[in-house]
């Protein structure tokens, strides 16, 4: 969650309602509360994907849409692709993952189509926050870059599942949809977050996610910040 100052923005809404996709999920609204934040504070929601684990909160327990007073915005072509009968025959992943895939989306997305403003081209979606165009893990996966002065925040999303994958960017996940084009992009990415200098946040990464970039060699290595206490 970004408070810009003028804008509350939240980037995904992780995997509640998702069908208890892992025991220690589902906490968003928790912890929105614990930081003082009402569901209907929220003025934006930027949808990276439509992965269980990134769409499955944008629902409450009724089907409703859990941040009432939001804009959501997502790539069209993503948008597309899971509400219309999305084909993940060339995944090789086990039926009813494919099944949990396609059904989350296909419960979650309607519920939003009021209040979904849909992008194809990148674009600032509030000052200071800017949705960038990453293909390939889904077909309209982006990522977000978040300014502040001469300060940026790169969250790569999915488009690096395991820190591994920058040192070997070629590599790619069984649930990727077009595994070319998700090597061609990540390359891109992680050019610019290095040659930038970049804070990155990965959402799968290790706790907390927020490290550096460092070119190596036809690779890159990952710098995770210090935590301490």
């Amino acid at each position: 969650m970004v408070n810009t100052g003028e804008h509350l923005v939240l980037v995904d809404t992780g995997a509640a309602g998702a069908g208890g996709i892992a025991p220690n999920t589902g906490k968003l609204m928790h912890n929105l509360k614990a930081e003082g934040i009402a569901p209907a504070d929220i003025d934006t929601v930027i949808l990276t994907h439509a992965h269980p684990d990134h769409i499955g909160g944008v629902v409450d327990s009724e089907g409703n849409p859990a941040f009432p007073n939001a804009r959501y915005v997502m790539w069209k072509s993503e948008w597309d692709f899971w509400t219309s009968d999305p084909d993940l025959s060339q995944l090789q992943l086990d039926e009813h993952l494919k099944q949990v895939l396609v059904a989350v989306p296909g419960n979650n997305l309607p519920a939003i189509q009021d209040q979904v403003d849909l992008i194809d081209q990148e674009a600032e979606v509030v000052p200071g926050i800017r949705a960038l165009s990453t293909p390939g893990h889904t077909p309209g996966h982006i990522a977000v870059a978040v300014s502040s002065g001469d300060e940026q925040l790169l969250c790569s999303s999915d488009l690096m599942i395991l820190s591994i994958s920058l040192e070997h960017p070629d590599w790619y996940a069984a649930v990727d949809v077009d595994p070319e084009q998700v090597v061609i992009t990540r390359r891109q990415f992680l050019s610019q977050a290095s040659d930038e200098g970049a804070l990155m946040f990965a959402f799968h990464f290790p706790f907390p996610g927020l490290g550096h970039v460092v070119q190596k060699g036809d690779a890159w290595q990952w710098q995770p910040i210090e935590t301490t206490g």
